[in-house]
């Protein structure tokens, strides 16, 4: 007899149960070497409190109310809850905290797309650190991280969260159809992009700007080729690009990272610089982060803040590929 469970979760037996507990444990020693400490909050939140994190979020899988009335949801990431928990716990503590985790989180899922309801994630937050600085410490713990998953191919695409909302209002776009552009960009869905500026009433100039930017990635050469294209958004998206840049050379991490002006998360409280993370051996974006410097403020204490998540998932896929890649050429 087959009994159920819900969409979008899954078993998981021993073997690779063992194989992820590896995996979480590396994960955890590259955190810890670079001082993060582990912090775990509740898997069930105040519903108030995660909209006030980001009230277009991450859809929850799971709203529900408590014998009180109070109305309850299922986290939908860590960043938000973390944040509360700094903002709380951490009261008159001099930053940075540095602060990482391994927990799982729940959200809704569109129908038929294969996604998972319920995920793991392995990530940090680095609080109190200004960009760029802050930004560079990030993505070196997150270098770390791959090379402790044995994911040396990987790539982190560096892009910035401000830009297109700053072109979309330069244009004067519609608040309305500059929600939809955001969406189909964070997407990835140049199709849907080209469909909905042509919707737009902007000249020649600025049409070719809002359909090219997106195609631009490499080094820090593709930030020069944006600039050519002009106007005061792509400026100040470029300059904050190449100082995180500069400062990630001067880290020695920079020759990982790929800029890509196309990259924008589907999250809201995100400013400033974003990440995403791809492996040759795996379609799907194996993680991602961020500046989120107006998210500690709506939990009463305005600190600059940056961090990444990595779906354990996905890296264990990815790790399985590279070590067949691996084996294969040694044969």
């Amino acid at each position: 007899m087959t009994h159920r469970i819900p969409p979008g979760t899954r078993d998981v037996l021993p073997d690779e149960m063992r194989e992820l507990r590896r995996l979480e444990a590396a994960l955890a020693d590259a955190f810890e070497r670079f001082g993060y400490g582990e912090v775990a909050t509740p898997t069930i939140e105040y519903h108030e409190v995660l909209a006030r994190g980001d009230d277009r979020g991450a859809p929850a899988a799971y709203r529900f109310f408590d014998e009180s009335g109070e109305l309850l949801a299922m986290r939908s990431d860590m960043t938000i809850p973390i944040a509360r928990l700094a903002a709380t716990r951490f009261v008159g503590a001099e930053p940075p905290f540095r602060l990482c985790y391994i927990a799982r989180a729940y959200r809704a899922i569109r129908p038929q797309r294969g996604q998972m309801r319920e995920f793991a994630q392995a990530g940090v937050e680095l609080i109190g650190a200004e960009a760029p600085d802050g930004t560079a410490e990030v993505v070196e713990v997150l270098s770390a991280a791959l090379d402790a998953a044995g994911l040396t191919r990987a790539v982190i695409g560096l892009g910035d969260a401000d830009l297109y909302r700053q072109l979309l209002d330069e244009l004067g776009v519609s608040n309305s159809r500059r929600d939809r552009i955001l969406e189909v960009l964070a997407e990835h869905d140049l199709v849907g992009l080209e469909a909905e500026v042509d919707e737009l009433a902007i000249g020649d100039r600025e049409r070719e700007t809002l359909l090219r930017l997106p195609n631009l990635r490499g080094g820090p050469e593709a930030l020069d080729r944006a600039r050519e294209l002009g106007g005061g958004a792509v400026e100040r998206a470029t300059q904050r690009l190449a100082a995180t840049y500069e400062a990630l050379a001067a880290r020695g991490v920079a020759e990982r990272v790929n800029v890509d002006l196309g990259l924008l998360r589907d999250l809201g409280y995100y400013t400033g610089a974003i990440l995403e993370v791809y492996d040759p051996a795996l379609g799907h974006v194996l993680g991602g982060g961020g500046r989120y410097d107006e998210l500690m403020g709506r939990f009463g204490r305005p600190l600059p803040a940056a961090g990444f998540a990595l779906y354990l998932e996905r890296l264990h896929v990815a790790q399985a590929e590279e070590q067949r890649v691996v084996q294969e050429a040694g044969s």
